[in-house]
């Protein structure tokens, strides 16, 4: 990561380089894959994406994460959120990173064995504000692969910012990803929100796993009635609609905030992600 400070100084503006994948310069795809450290062997790059924030991204990504690590698969999650990241608060991580040498930096690992790299895992004060351009924000991603050493890994659980900017173009770019799941809630902008996410996935030649309806209703604890709290759920109509896998709902459910801020999210079963575990296993 010695590049970075140099990064964050002299970066003012969007630079050539960052600019030359733009599909909208280029009218499609090009390839600027990364290698990948030279430590590193990850069969499977997934990333979990929402087409605006506030919809359980990142829980979606611990969730599956850990569900993953029950089946005793090798697990990694690279929180790319770079200037909201969650993670490692989730797992109870805290830094700094280890660093072997200037490109080997060792990831974290939670007490349920999944490798964690993180922004606030480097950084010396984890609550400081990240002002930085998207080219910078960009350039740190890219090294979190090509410097972290992630070892082997049978997923690599990418968390992105919300939208469809620098960070996620980065990733479609630079990361041989597999597939993605896009993360959504019940509410009336869905189907524009996920056609955007949607949309930029083939506009990449991305696989979209499946659509994950977040907060999609809350379960009484005194009668069991589903309160939908955000409204009626139209996301299996609009699956079908865009012709995508409709991979289940997760409720609200209380014990799983508690556990992220608690930082014991290792400890949480979301017994709600079967079906997007089941589309993961079968890439």
């Amino acid at each position: 990561m010695a590049e970075l400070d140099q990064e964050c100084s002299s970066a003012s503006s969007c630079s050539r380089e960052s600019c030359e994948g733009c599909p909208s310069k280029s009218g499609g795809p090009q390839s600027f894959r990364v290698d990948q450290n030279a430590y590193s062997d990850i069969k499977h790059v997934i990333g979990v994406v929402s087409g605006k924030g506030g919809v359980g991204k990142s829980l979606v990504t611990a969730s599956l994460a850990n569900a993953l690590a029950r089946t005793g698969a090798r697990v990694g999650i690279l929180d790319a959120d770079i200037t909201g990241p969650s993670i490692p608060k989730m797992y109870g991580l805290t830094g700094p990173a280890e660093a072997l040498a200037e490109d080997q930096i060792l990831p974290a690992v939670s007490s349920n064995g999944i490798k964690v790299m993180s922004l606030n895992l480097i950084m010396q004060d984890p609550e400081q504000a990240v002002v930085w351009r998207g080219p910078v924000i960009a350039g740190v991603v890219k090294q979190f692969w090509t410097d972290v050493v992630w070892g082997e890994l049978d997923y690599l659980l990418v968390d992105m910012p919300p939208g469809t900017g620098d960070v996620p173009l980065t990733v479609f770019q630079s990361l041989p990803v597999d597939g993605i799941f896009i993360v959504t809630s019940p509410q009336d902008l869905v189907r524009m929100i996920v056609a955007k996410a949607v949309n930029m996935a083939k506009l990449m030649e991305i696989p979209v796993l499946g659509v994950i309806e977040n907060y999609s209703y809350l379960v009484c604890p005194d009668c069991g009635r589903k309160i939908e709290v955000f409204g009626n759920s139209r996301i299996e109509e609009i699956a079908k609609e865009m012709d995508i896998p409709f991979a289940g709902q997760i409720p609200i459910v209380s014990e799983y905030a508690q556990l992220s801020d608690e930082g014991r999210f290792a400890e949480a079963e979301n017994t709600y992600i079967g079906q997007a575990l089941s589309l993961l296993q079968g890439i």
